[in-house]
């Protein structure tokens, strides 16, 4: 019964992070594309920029009441925490590697001759895989801890809920289990996010 309850709320926390995660990496790359084909003058205005960074640095957790009140208690709700938590992170990376290609591979590029698909997939994608698999692993540990602390808060399931339940039971030793889980599987997603580096982009090992 205890393994069964541990592996059910292990996965109902994991489950949250890899929907809010996949939702994050997917629009947080459209973001940063956006944001760099914008024209200079916006780029360079401290107006747009604060606008557009300020709202990254309060942590996710901050935002966990507001994420209640705007959507209730439930999957969707969680989901949304974690894309908060991962979204910045790889929107920013995508970005700033964009903006550091040398122009030297840009006009290159340019004298091939090479299509904006081509340019695309040959020139800007190889060159932010880097950055964004580091904006990824970043962003999943910053939403692995958010859904835990939303679930401690709110959840009707979940590790975190586990140890609030646990906690008001006063029963130590589960609580201690459940640190286990979250520690073993915050280390798994991201050596699994590692190793999937390694193998995608060996060029840059």
């Amino acid at each position: 019964m205890l393994i069964k309850e541990i592996v059910l709320n292990s996965w109902a926390s994991f489950f949250r992070v890899l929907c809010g995660g996949s939702l994050a990496f997917l629009v947080g790359i459209l973001a940063g594309l956006i944001r760099y084909n914008f024209p200079k003058i916006l780029k360079n205005n401290f107006l747009f920029n604060f606008l557009l960074d300020a709202p990254k640095f309060p942590p996710p957790i901050a935002w966990i009441p507001f994420v209640i009140l705007s959507m209730g208690i439930g999957e969707k709700s969680a989901w949304m925490i974690v894309f908060i938590g991962v979204f910045p992170s790889v929107a920013t990376n995508t970005y700033e590697s964009l903006s550091n290609i040398k122009v030297e591979i840009l006009r290159v590029a340019k004298s091939m001759e090479l299509n904006r698909w081509e340019l695309l997939w040959r020139i800007y994608f190889p060159a932010i895989l880097p950055q964004i698999f580091t904006g990824l692993r970043l962003g999943l540990s910053m939403g692995w801890m958010s859904i835990i602390a939303a679930e401690m808060i709110s959840g009707s399931s979940g590790l975190g809920y586990s140890i609030q339940l646990n906690r008001q039971n006063l029963d130590f030793n589960k609580m201690v289990i459940d640190m286990i889980c979250i520690s073993v599987i915050g280390f798994a997603i991201n050596w699994s996010l590692l190793k999937l580096e390694y193998k995608v982009i060996k060029w840059n090992h």
